[in-house]
């Protein structure tokens, strides 16, 4: 995504409380990827790092609470220049996703930033 405006990544409080439970759970090494909306949707799936293997084409955006956040470069590209922002809501989770079966789910809401203009 050189020339392309590219997505953040920040996470709401209750995300972040999650993630800490998930950490406490399977510990600190944990990745997150969003997922492209094949099976669930397009839920920010959270997996252990080892059981997850990333592509080429995954994107890293940034971390949440130490915990790298991924995307498909394709997808990461039409969503341009916005902001994603992770949440965590009562709900159950993706079925691979970690945040499964905790009661609570992780969400992706998003605001759309102003695209870079060049002068």
């Amino acid at each position: 995504m050189k020339d392309k405006p590219v997505p953040s990544v920040t996470a709401t409080e209750p995300a972040i409380a999650l993630l800490r439970q998930l950490k406490a759970q399977y510990g600190e090494k944990l990745i997150f990827h969003q997922s492209g909306g094949c099976c669930d949707g397009s839920a920010p799936m959270c997996y252990e790092a080892s059981d997850f293997m990333l592509g080429d084409n995954d994107v890293k955006l940034g971390e949440l609470d130490g915990v790298p956040f991924y995307i498909g470069r394709d997808q990461g590209e039409r969503w341009g220049a916005t902001n994603l922002i992770i949440d965590a809501i009562a709900g159950n989770g993706g079925m691979f996703s970690l945040d499964n079966g905790t009661g609570r789910r992780f969400l992706t809401r998003s605001e759309v930033c102003a695209a870079p203009t060049s002068d």
